[in-house]
Formats: C-alpha cells, sequence, structure tokens
C-alpha cells in the first residue's frame, strides 16, 4: 500500500546522512538494474549523483530492497523529496537502451509506494515497449510545456503569441532589434555576454532567420550565467542546471528530453531544434558534470524557471551580479577536473560552431572575434 506523506509537523528537512544514504542507494539500484546487473553509464551516475548531492558514496553492492520497504524508509520523507528520488530512478532508467520492461515496472512500482505520479514514468514505459512516438507525444503532454499559457509568452518578447511553446519565430523585426541592442550594454554584463555568445558561434538572433525558438534561446542565457560551453556535453549540464533549479516538477522532462537525445537517442528531435546525437552521457567524465550541474541547480537560491525569466530585465547586471541575483554556486573542482568548461574556454565550443561564427562575420562584414573560445585543440 503507497506510504502517505507525513504530517507537516513529522516532516524529515535534514540533508541525507550516510545510513539514510545507504538506503536511497539500495532502492535506486533494486529498481534500475536490469537482470544482468548495472551497466557501466548507470553505476558512474548514481556514483556521482550520490556524491554530488549528498556528499556521501553511493553503495552499490548492498542487499536489494523491494519497493515496500524502500518507501517505508522515506516514510519522514516529504512530497517533493520523494518525487526527485522517483526522477533519479527515472534518470537511472532512461540511459538503458533499451530499457527493459522490467526495468521499467520496477521504477512505477517504486514511485507508486512513494505516493509519487511523475509525468517521465510514463515516457519511460513508452520507451521500454517499443513506442517512440507515443513517448514523443508524453514529453509534451506529461512534460515542463505541458501547461503552456498565452502569457508566458510576455518574457520571450515575440510580437505575436505563438501557437506552440517551442515554436520558431524567423520574421520578427522588433524582437531581433530587442536583442541586438543589447550589443549596446557595457562590456561584462550578462546582456552583453550573450551576445558576444551569439557572434562567437554564429548564432542569428531569435525573430530572424535561422534562430532558435525563443523558448530555446532562454536557455542561452543560462549558459553564460552558469558558465556552461555548447558543446553536446555541456548542453546536458545546462539542461540538468535549469531542471534541478526549478520546483515544478515537470521541468525534469527536460532534462529526460537532453538524455533521450543526446545518450540513447531515443528521441529523434527536440525543443523545436536540436536533433538527436547519442552517446555523449557515457562518455569519460560526464555523469560527474551532470551530476554536479544538478547539485548547483539545487542551491540556486529560492526556486527559478530560468526559461520563464525575463532576462531583458536583468541584463544590464553584470555576470558576477546576476549570478549572486540567482545565487548560483561554483562548480565543483571535481566536474572541472573531468572537463566542465566555460563558454569562453578551450572545449567550450564546437568546430562546428566556430566555423560558422567566422562565416557570420564574413556576410556581416565585420571581424571575427571568438572572445576566447575556441575548440577542444
Amino acid at each position: 500500500m503507497p506510504v502517505p506523506f507525513p504530517d507537516p509537523s513529522e516532516v524529515r528537512l535534514l540533508p541525507p546522512d550516510a545510513a539514510e544514504t545507504l538506503l536511497l542507494s539500495r532502492g535506486i539500484v533494486s529498481a534500475t538494474a536490469p537482470v544482468g546487473g548495472l551497466t557501466s553509464t548507470q553505476r558512474l551516475l548514481i556514483e556521482a549523483i550520490s556524491s554530488a548531492m549528498t556528499g556521501y558514496p553511493a553503495t552499490l553492492d548492498a542487499p536489494s530492497i523491494g519497493p515496500e520497504d524502500w518507501a517505508a524508509g522515506l516514510a519522514q520523507r516529504d512530497e517533493m523529496f520523494r518525487a526527485r528520488m522517483v526522477q533519479v530512478l527515472v534518470l537511472v532508467a532512461l540511459v538503458l537502451r533499451p530499457i527493459p520492461t522490467e526495468v521499467a515496472a520496477k521504477v512505477a512500482a517504486f514511485a507508486k509506494e512513494l505516493s509519487i505520479d511523475e509525468g517521465m514514468l510514463e515516457v519511460a514505459q513508452r520507451f521500454a515497449s517499443g513506442s517512440l512516438g507515443l513517448a514523443a507525444i508524453d514529453f509534451e503532454r506529461n512534460g515542463y510545456t505541458a501547461e503552456w499559457h498565452a502569457d508566458d509568452v510576455a518574457v520571450l518578447h515575440t510580437s505575436r503569441d505563438l501557437t506552440g511553446a517551442w515554436e520558431e519565430v524567423v520574421d520578427d523585426p522588433a524582437l531581433a532589434e530587442r536583442w541586438s541592442e543589447l550589443e549596446r550594454l557595457p562590456e561584462g554584463t550578462l546582456g552583453r555576454r550573450v551576445t558576444e555568445f551569439y557572434r562567437a558561434r554564429g548564432f542569428a538572433y531569435p525573430g530572424l532567420l535561422s534562430s532558435a525558438p525563443p523558448l530555446l534561446a532562454q536557455h542561452d542565457w543560462v549558459h553564460v550565467l552558469a558558465n556552461y560551453g555548447t558543446t553536446v556535453e555541456s548542453e546536458l549540464e545546462v539542461f540538468a542546471f535549469i531542471a534541478r533549479a526549478n520546483d515544478d516538477l515537470r521541468a525534469f522532462s527536460l532534462l529526460a528530453m537532453v538524455v533521450s537525445l543526446f545518450e540513447t537517442g531515443y528521441l529523434r528531435r527536440g525543443a523545436g531544434l536540436f536533433e538527436y546525437s547519442a552517446g555523449h552521457l557515457s562518455q569519460a567524465g560526464m555523469p560527474a558534470r551532470v551530476a554536479d550541474a544538478m547539485r548547483r541547480g539545487s542551491l540556486c537560491r529560492e526556486s527559478v524557471d530560468y526559461l520563464r525569466t525575463d532576462w531583458f530585465e536583468l541584463a544590464g547586471l553584470s555576470v558576477g551580479e546576476a549570478r549572486e541575483h540567482f545565487g548560483v554556486p561554483a562548480k565543483s573542482p571535481t566536474a572541472v577536473a573531468v572537463g566542465s568548461v566555460g563558454p569562453w574556454e578551450p572545449g567550450g565550443i564546437s568546430e562546428f560552431q566556430f566555423d560558422a561564427g567566422r562565416a557570420r562575420a564574413v556576410l556581416s562584414g565585420l571581424p571575427f572575434e571568438a572572445f576566447g573560445a575556441q575548440p577542444t585543440v
């Protein structure tokens, strides 16, 4: 029987200690391990998340535990804590291709005992059954944009309402001019750095031909704010950061989306622009980088919906002031050591983007300036 949520006076609010981290590890492994045992990527991901989010190492070889006993052990945890744990289960399951049907069933059983209904569970079950087209529909129905409202468009500053959250806008001169005006801000401001970020990569401002959907362009500000480059690996970090900073639990679907695009390739397209490119989360160092991005997002001041933030109101702040405004912590030494880079560091830009920046500079008649960004040597 599902374990009910505790009375507010009985909720355990302290961070997990070593004993509870052991319990969490047992549940994660028991729910997500295929018949042959955890894959290497699953092991690394569980270890990285445990260390980043609790400060204690994961225990991967402890006795298994059933959903009823796991839920009973978490009886004093509130809905938000339990929901985050179910999201970890889903994340660890989503790196499997194929997802065994028994793993999808186990994750659902663990979620049910915790009294948690997570929308991405249905997506995982669709993947497990091979219904990839239906899974893509479920991302929209159960995910971050499920309740996209007309007033959400206001922060995007488009000249017209959008029929869909990820709709492209390539014919909005007023929107493009608003972005272009950021170039006149003082050096070192968030808005000015975003324009330099665009120029180095040859990105078109929203409102112009070949530009990203305005909603997706919102995450470009986060690349600069949180100091992440623009390779596929860095995109995984950015969306882990965005998803974990938001207390709207549907934001987890953004991380589930990029994992399904850039690790397993279950999704062919996403966010109106991204196309699949598999195998990136399983690369060396990436589990630690993604886990650290989750940690940083969780430590932001209060809940932040970075995709529904009016960035133009903050554009005049220095990058440091903007980080202080949101309470963005520094990257961990571990994440930096295994390759997490910013947009201006070697490896923080792809060769394609670097070449696109040079090509756009030629077309505009301006000298090319990468502002320090360069591909991996």
